[in-house]
């Protein structure tokens, strides 16, 4: 989690995320909503288009990917696809919520309306860094 705290910070912005598979780094990224003018670009988003750019989807099956920020539902929805294991958030959706506009839809929901995988989310790793991310 300390390194996707850190590629948030290194990028001046309060979301990023990590993607990590058998203790190697796949791919990290952080917030691109603003330069590249993409609500879209979320850090997860933009992780893992990098991660599947390089390594394609099959090498994201079963990987953890670790967040600054619980993911909305569109990122929760790209990691169902992909198939990850694990989410591991720093800061809640309730805590992004209090900053941010935001779809009050967690990614619990999202990982427990998909049966054709099991995705472990865990929320507040972390949490104090991240929520000063924001902010």
């Amino acid at each position: 989690m300390q390194l996707t705290i850190d590629e948030a910070a290194a990028a001046g912005v309060g979301f990023a995320a990590v993607i990590v598979k058998d203790g190697e780094v796949l791919s990290r990224g952080a917030n691109r909503t603003g330069p590249d003018r993409d609500p879209t670009a979320h850090g997860e988003m933009v992780t893992i288009r990098k991660a599947l750019a390089v390594h394609g989807p099959d090498k994201l099956k079963g990987a953890t990917i670790y967040t600054t920020g619980e993911p909305c539902c569109m990122c929760m929805g790209a990691i169902v696809w992909c198939e990850f294991a694990r989410v591991v958030c720093a800061a809640s959706l309730a805590d992004i919520a209090a900053q941010f506009g935001q779809i009050l839809l967690s990614a619990e929901d999202v990982a427990d309306k998909s049966p054709f995988v099991t995705v472990d989310v865990t929320t507040g790793v972390l949490r104090e860094r991240a929520v000063a991310l924001l902010k």
